[in-house]
């Protein structure tokens, strides 16, 4: 069973236009991850609905991406040499780095709890055994400062018991 091209125009039922949209609006997104992904590619994506409501997404910061654009878009209107191998170099540096703080603060989010909307039931386990590992890591420090607080207390307790005897 091979799926059926479908015609490209404006879809009539609003309900159905609004489910493609989202649908399209996701996979779209999901594309531009991976290109940027597999690629190391800077990706900025700005979509808006027929309602105006604004979607975005960056492999860094939209702004930068934007940025850089208009940068560009000057630089190619000039007859200026190409950016310097050191600049090169130091551009990539900062994408990467701005992509891999990206990434660390969406994890970080998931960890908190938020934004979740959107992942698989896989990525959702992998967050639950982080968590657990994390949260067995500070039940362990906590029960080994009771145990040390304990200690001292019973140290102090034999110490007096042993004033009061003498």
């Amino acid at each position: 069973m091979t799926r059926q091209k479908i015609q490209i125009k404006k879809i009539d039922n609003t309900a159905a236009r609004q489910v493609t949209f989202s649908k399209r609006r996701r996979g779209l997104f999901k594309k531009a991850h991976e290109l940027s992904t597999l690629c190391d590619a800077e990706i900025a994506l700005v979509v808006f609905s027929a309602t105006g409501k604004l979607f975005e997404y960056s492999s860094t910061s939209t702004g930068q991406v934007i940025e850089r654009r208009n940068l560009q878009s000057e630089g190619s209107h000039r007859l200026d040499p190409l950016p310097s191998l050191e600049l090169q170099l130091e551009l990539g540096t900062y994408a990467t780095l701005s992509k891999e703080l990206a990434e660390k603060t969406r994890e970080l989010r998931w960890l908190k709890g938020e934004e979740l909307q959107g992942l698989d039931l896989e990525e959702l386990q992998n967050i639950e055994k982080l968590l657990e590992g994390g949260l067995r890591r500070v039940t362990e420090s906590k029960d080994e400062l009771f145990f040390k607080e304990i200690s001292t207390l019973q140290s102090k307790v034999i110490y007096v018991a042993n004033l009061q005897h003498s």
